[in-house]
């Protein structure tokens, strides 16, 4: 009950923290319009701004509005997704861009605050250059946030990269070592990730030439996105060793888990839901495992307890050769060290969408829903309650972490990359 509560006040923080932001720009822009000496001039500019404003709360309440604006069209424009694009755009710039100036005016305040304290200081003493100063700075800072948007949006979130990473698994037999598996993850095809951007990231993939290719869920991001599509374009992705996947959230609320799965079977590939496959590989063979998203967070209005993650596949663990899984959610990476399996492949974060570097630490939305963030981490293996028997815990199990191909919910990719991954398996 108390983590409901705690829930529900979070959110009415967070949505008065989006008012609070957007009347600051109201506001701003009011003030300045005002300032127009002709008042035709004035009323007009102050009218259209209302409309701007109107028009941002509708096609932000789409969904609650039967999705009446995304349907507007004009003279063959689709205006609903063109208004909804601007409108996601505006709601990341400006959030930042308020904090951009913001922290300007916090320190002016504090020069200003300085300047009275020094010695010699004369009480009521102005500086119109330090003004004039700041005034330019606020404006030089409050505009970075919407140019890198704008950025993010036309080509950030486009420029696909690939990473090659060398994972030492424990237990790998000597067979395996130098294996070859190929990541795509959050594919999200939609208005921003149509089929022919799919294509390409696939085209990619198959030129790292991977002994075998996994797609680790996220297909989609809601009810009504061409599924088939997507999954039409990902089974022209080639390995020896054939295509695996799993289930992402997305599934779950497009509701669309088991056509997933008979897609990929129609396709000539596979989708693992809480099953397992031993798959050989130059006479060495390795235990496949696959699960639907893993809930970490609210079931019920209660978090779901850790040691409940990963049950479904208790029973598919082998000890007589190494485990895969494919688990989207990164937050599983726990249990599934506890279980002892040696390496997890996972996606979900998007690796935060946006990334800052603040002196020398990141800064990413990720990080407030799991500490893995992307790439690659360890942590000990059967170390933890429920290790297996004669485990000694020095053995370390891996995690990677795809940052994914699409979006979801502003289509913008600022310092994060979307993803295709070569990795190597090598002996620990």
């Amino acid at each position: 009950m108390l983590t409901l509560i705690l829930s529900r006040v979070s959110f009415a923080l967070f949505l008065l923290a989006v008012y609070a932001v957007q009347r600051f720009w109201f506001l701003r822009a009011w003030t300045w319009l005002g300032s127009f000496s002709n008042a035709n001039w004035r009323f007009g500019l102050h009218a259209g701004l209302i409309a701007l404003a109107a028009a941002l709360l509708a096609t932000l309440l789409d969904p609650l509005l039967g999705h009446g604006v995304s349907r507007l069209s004009f003279g063959g424009l689709n205006l609903g997704k063109t208004l909804s694009t601007v409108a996601r755009l505006w709601m990341v710039a400006s959030v930042f861009g308020f904090l951009a100036v913001e922290s300007v005016g916090a320190i002016e305040w504090v020069t200003n605050v300085a300047a009275r304290l020094r010695p010699g200081a004369v009480a009521g003493e102005f500086s119109p250059s330090r003004r004039t100063f700041f005034q330019y700075a606020a404006c030089l800072a409050g505009s970075t946030p919407f140019l890198a948007a704008t950025y993010g949006f036309a080509a950030g979130r486009l420029r696909y990269t690939i990473e090659r990473v060398d994972v030492p698994v424990a237990n790998l037999p000597p067979e395996l070592d130098g294996l070859r598996i190929a990541q795509l993850s959050d594919i999200h095809i939609g208005d921003y990730m149509p089929p022919r951007e799919i294509a390409r990231a696939v085209d990619t993939a198959n030129d790292l030439q991977p002994d075998i290719s996994f797609v680790t869920g996220d297909f989609v991001s809601g009810e009504g996105d061409p599924l088939d599509a997507c999954i039409t374009e990902l089974s022209r992705l080639r390995a020896p060793l054939g295509v695996w996947g799993c289930n992402g959230n997305h599934e779950i609320y497009a509701r669309v888990e088991d056509d997933a799965e008979r897609l990929f079977r129609e396709k000539g590939m596979r989708l693992l839901r809480a099953r397992s496959a031993v798959v050989e590989h130059n006479g060495g063979r390795f235990n496949l495992l696959g699960v639907d998203y893993q809930r970490d967070r609210m079931v019920n209005g209660e978090h779901t307890r850790p040691e409940l993650m990963l049950r479904e596949i208790e029973p598919l663990v082998r000890r007589d050769m190494p485990n895969f899984l494919l688990s989207h959610n990164p937050n599983s990476f726990h249990r599934a060290a506890e279980l002892g399996i040696e390496l997890s492949l996972a996606g979900h974060t998007h690796g935060g969408q946006l990334k800052f570097e603040i002196v020398d630490h990141s800064v990413s939305p990720a990080r407030l829903i799991t500490p893995f963030v992307a790439g690659l981490y360890r942590l000990p293996m059967n170390g933890h309650a429920g290790a297996a028997p004669g485990s000694n815990g020095l053995q370390k199990a891996a995690l990677y972490v795809n940052r994914g191909l699409g979006t979801f919910g502003f289509p913008v990719r600022i310092g994060v990359p979307p993803e295709i991954t070569l990795l190597t398996l090598r002996r620990a």
